[in-house]
């Protein structure tokens, strides 16, 4: 791994951010917060201000930046859930949180959400240095340092739950939290990719849940394959390799839900898990939660809520730089 990190948090952003210039409406009011005791047998005391803030760290080299956002109600006593949110390519931190609502599903439920930023500048934004990409750099910015290193600067300082710590992400976010899903070294509990689910192989992880949503008529990362050089086989087979990694049953389940159709693997060794969320005619966006519509952040969140980290597996704490 990467040097320690130098860490600089910087004040409360509070302009409003233009990526998504449609309003929205209200936050739901916050539920009480479901907190359990920090991983380390002892309780957190570190005060902190809700809303979203700039976290930047000294990662590879990089000076490295992701957007926080501290729920409404965050208990200062208790550790929270932690969840990051990667960006796709060309995009940004700022973009992701906007167009993916998530703060005001953390509100809602009382978790932690950090919204990474990729250190490769890409057109207008910044992309994920992913191994097996045409753009992938040998000597560039190792990702899975930075995002490790980024865990243990947020669940020290704001005190997160070692067994709920979690990864999303959209498009190449998506194939960069694939890509972390099979770290040898656990630290994500579940991980959840829209619109780009890839299998690496060979992939050194035991069993990880994962959850896939993807939509049929996605012209960037088409549900059949056969798209870019990274994208040739289709996500429902990315879905299946998943499954034979996890060890789960053969056949799946389907079943309907407003907006989707779910095609869930069980029976998984260990603590692995597989579903799908397939979204008839829908394109390359993150599915925004309304009121009779497949909405992604609930669903991703009671994927996460169902899976933490077994206490028999994985780090007793998040890792530590070297």
């Amino acid at each position: 791994m990467g040097g320690p990190s130098g860490l600089v948090a910087l004040g409360m952003m509070t302009a409003a951010l233009a990526a998504c210039g449609e309003a929205h409406a209200a936050p739901p009011r916050p539920r009480p917060v479901a907190a359990t005791a920090a991983a380390s047998g002892h309780a957190c005391r570190r005060p902190a201000e809700t809303g979203t803030s700039t976290l930047t760290l000294r990662a590879g080299g990089r000076v490295r930046v992701a957007r926080l956002h501290v729920p409404r109600g965050y208990p200062t006593d208790r550790a929270l859930p932690l969840v990051l949110n990667l960006h796709g390519s060309g995009s940004t931190a700022a973009v992701q949180e906007a167009a993916s609502q998530l703060d005001r599903t953390a509100d809602a439920h009382g978790f932690l959400v950090v919204y990474p930023q990729g250190a490769r500048k890409s057109g207008t934004g910044f992309s994920w240095n992913i191994p097996g990409t045409p753009a992938w750099q040998a000597g560039g910015a190792d990702e899975a340092d930075y995002l490790r290193q980024l865990v243990t600067l947020v669940s020290g300082r704001y005190c997160a739950d070692a067994r709920r710590i979690y990864a999303t992400g959209f498009s190449g976010g998506a194939r960069e939290v694939s890509e972390l899903a099979c770290a040898p070294e656990r630290v994500f509990a579940a991980v959840a990719a829209v619109g780009g689910l890839r299998a690496p192989a060979p992939c050194a992880a035991g069993p990880v849940p994962v959850l896939a949503i993807h939509g049929t008529a996605d012209p960037q990362n088409p549900y059949d394959g056969h798209g870019q050089a990274y994208w040739t086989y289709s996500v429902p087979d990315a879905a299946r390799r998943w499954a034979q990694h996890d060890g789960c049953a053969a056949a799946p389940t389907v079943d309907t839900v407003p907006g989707a159709t779910l095609t869930a693997y069980g029976r998984c060794q260990s603590s692995g898990a597989v579903e799908l969320y397939t979204l008839p005619g829908k394109g390359h966006a993150w599915p925004a939660d309304r009121p009779g519509a497949f909405g992604a952040n609930e669903a991703i969140w009671r994927f996460f809520v169902d899976h933490p980290l077994p206490r028999h597996g994985g780090p007793a704490r998040p890792p530590k730089s070297t």
